[in-house]
């Protein structure tokens, strides 16, 4: 009987190719993990934003904070995906190391360092793959996106950390070496990092338009950046929301004592303030907008009620995730949060929130509440 011929497995010394070296992987881990870094805690904020703990205060000034942070977390997640990629490609070799089979505890060790790399992996593809799907406003999976995505970041973060540990002397050496001019391979290994780095870049500038204005000409991939009714992106419609108003809608201010009421006719005929505002959304995009309304302090201070408290907004909504939200002391005291009854001069359409939304400065676009029908002052 004819034996078949056994099929060698390589090892990391047969992968010849420059880019397979610890002075690339080094360089593309330190990359990578500055784009992790940003993106992990430009996504904790967004996160405590919307569901702040009772220690977490965000400030209203300068009015595009939220802008600036929530689109450097969904940019620096698209840089994220080269760098992973080659990342990746620079340390396959090393899946072909062969285990210490006769030492049981080093064994165990190389076990343990093949599943925290698995680990991280995983988490990694499911943050970038699933980030890109939200910016998408696509959810073809069963478990809530925001929920998910916070609980495997620290997951990932976590991942990281780990394996910085256990690599910082092998990546601190690699660091350490320079890629002089005179070595055929170290040429090869700064041409493979220049692609590595070119190709990020291109991904960002490609994007970066749907939040950074002046590159929207030169973005091709600058989503929603400048379309919707009366020129601002919307995510949910009056229709989508069910939206009636009522002939004989009024606005109701609650607090502990009072009570109070306003028609449309009567807030368009209180003092009117024009504030130039973005409304940033959590998918990364954003665009700004004249807004013209009441300011909220303003309205509460004309009734009566207290102006240094929280405040729950509710809408005409009643189904959806963010028909309330609770705008904080901070923004109600600020001058620039409107009831906005207008945008760049026209009349809110009913897809912007007609008759009456609420804008505030440096906010997450979920939370500016339209179709408004509630403000209670909180105790």
């Amino acid at each position: 009987m004819t034996r078949r011929p056994r099929i060698p497995v390589p090892v990391p010394e047969d992968f010849t190719s420059p880019s397979h070296s610890s002075q690339v992987a080094a360089r593309l881990g330190l990359w990578l993990g500055v784009a992790f870094g940003l993106c992990f805690v430009t996504g904790v904020l967004s996160h405590y934003i919307q569901h702040p703990p009772g220690w977490f205060t965000w400030p209203s000034r300068p009015v595009n904070l939220y802008r600036i942070t929530q689109g450097t977390h969904v940019l620096s997640g698209i840089a994220a995906i080269p760098l992973l990629l080659a990342k990746l490609w620079s340390v396959y070799p090393r899946l072909f190391v062969r285990p210490p089979v006769r030492h049981p505890i080093r064994l165990s060790t190389h076990a343990l360092e093949r599943l925290s790399v698995l680990v991280l992996v995983c988490a990694a593809f499911f943050e970038l793959v699933t980030g890109l799907f939200n910016v998408a406003q696509s959810y073809p999976w069963g478990f809530f996106f925001p929920a998910a995505h916070y609980a495997v970041a620290w997951l990932l973060a976590g991942g990281v950390l780990l394996h910085i540990a256990v690599k910082l002397p092998i990546a601190r050496a690699a660091l350490s070496t320079p890629l002089r001019r005179d070595d055929p391979d170290s040429s090869g290994r700064r041409a493979f990092l220049r692609t590595s780095a070119g190709v990020a870049g291109v991904a960002v500038l490609a994007t970066a338009g749907v939040t950074v204005p002046w590159l929207r000409r030169v973005s091709p991939l600058a989503w929603r950046s400048a379309t919707g009714p009366q020129g601002i992106p919307i995510n949910r419609t009056a229709a989508a929301a069910h939206i009636t108003v009522p002939a004989d809608w009024r606005l109701e201010i609650v607090w502990t004592g009072g009570r109070n009421a306003f028609s449309l006719a009567e807030l368009a005929a209180l003092p009117q303030r024009t504030a130039h505002l973005p409304i940033a959304c959590v998918e990364g995009w954003s665009a700004s907008a004249d807004w013209t309304g009441v300011p909220v302090v303003d309205l509460l201070r004309l009734v009566g009620a207290p102006t240094d408290r929280a405040v729950r907004i509710s809408s005409l909504e009643t189904d959806g995730l963010y028909a309330t939200s609770t705008l904080p002391a901070t923004h109600v005291g600020d001058p620039l949060t409107l009831l906005a009854l207008r945008i760049n001069g026209e009349q809110l359409s009913p897809d912007h929130g007609y008759p009456c939304r609420l804008i505030a400065p440096s906010r997450p676009g979920v939370l500016q509440t339209k179709w408004l029908a509630r403000l209670e002052v909180l105790r």
